[in-house]
């Protein structure tokens, strides 16, 4: 019997709400045992111990904001989808679609499509034949939310949602958090971690002290495995990529949209560097910039010039 794909999407749609209530699971143990069981009593010692202990309660509050921020924005954020009825722009000259429409392996048209924008078999224009209307460029179906997402990346069950062209950033802003709150806890807990196995002396209870194995060990996986997920998605922003776009570029080595690292760059943050590291764009950035509504994209003038060769 063959194996139905789509009961494993619906699944993943399952999944997700377990992998929030996890996320906010995995954060609160770790506010239990930083803040009240160890960082938060140690405020009243007195001396450099205090100090410390308001540095790190500090610092871990601002990131846990930014991250909780993040987190929320990337999840309630609708990624992007295509209208109803959408159209890409025709070329009335050329009578052939806009050269922002990138490639796609085999386009496929309803028969009434075909006599609006020409020949068929033209492969500059994108058709998806499960939403059965066109695509803009660079967009891609997901079978687990079951429509068009622009500027798809992939589908995150840890957000319930996908990431795509209007979350990208707020997706990117929560592994950055993500890292660094993980890596700050890591740290402040580590001289507890390794009084478990000398003979420091270790105070509290025995469910506080099992609670502080747990959150240091989760902590320290989380760090380990974002970071190497982070410099992965880096390395795509700055080559102005998305990870279903670094398999098809594979094919076509010669990718139109990589404008430079800044412009790279600016297409996901917006030019407004105060915007830069909070989940949110500036109104400037938004009127000035069509490629965050993610339908248009800039492309290498020099490719467009072979292309119209």
């Amino acid at each position: 019997m063959a194996w139905n794909v789509f009961r494993f999407c619906t699944a993943l749609r399952a999944l997700g709400s377990i992998m929030m209530v996890m996320v906010l699971g995995i954060i609160g143990l770790t506010y239990y045992v930083l803040v009240i069981a160890d960082y938060g009593p140690a405020l009243f010692h007195g001396g450099l111990e205090s100090l410390v202990s308001f540095i790190v309660l500090l610092l871990f509050h601002s990131l846990l904001v930014m991250l909780l921020w993040s987190y929320f924005t990337t999840v309630l954020t609708d990624p992007g989808g295509v209208p109803p009825n959408w159209r890409p722009s025709v070329d009335e000259e050329r009578g052939d679609a806009d050269p922002l429409i990138g490639l796609e392996h085999g386009s496929n048209f309803g028969p009434n499509q075909s006599s609006v924008f020409g020949d068929p078999a033209n492969q500059r224009m994108r058709f998806c034949r499960k939403c059965n209307q066109f695509k803009p460029p660079r967009c891609h179906h997901c079978s687990v939310c079951r429509r068009c997402i622009l500027k798809m990346d992939h589908h995150c069950v840890w957000v319930v949602n996908c990431v795509g062209a209007l979350n990208y950033k707020f997706f990117l802003l929560f592994l950055v958090y993500t890292f660094l709150e993980t890596t700050l806890v890591t740290l402040s807990l580590l001289r507890l971690f390794i009084a478990f196995f000398t003979d420091g002396e270790i105070s509290g209870t025995p469910g506080t002290l099992v609670a502080t194995f747990i959150t240091f060990v989760l902590n320290l996986s989380f760090a380990l495995s974002v970071v190497g997920f982070l410099i992965m998605h880096i390395s795509l922003v700055l080559a102005n990529t998305t990870t279903i776009e670094a398999y098809e570029k594979k094919i076509d080595p010669k990718w139109q949209y990589d404008l430079g690292r800044k412009k790279n760059f600016e297409q996901v943050f917006g030019m407004d560097k105060r915007y830069w590291f909070i989940p949110a764009y500036s109104e400037d950035d938004l009127k000035r910039m069509p490629v965050l509504q993610g339908f248009e994209y800039p492309t290498r003038p020099e490719l467009n010039e072979l292309q119209q060769l």
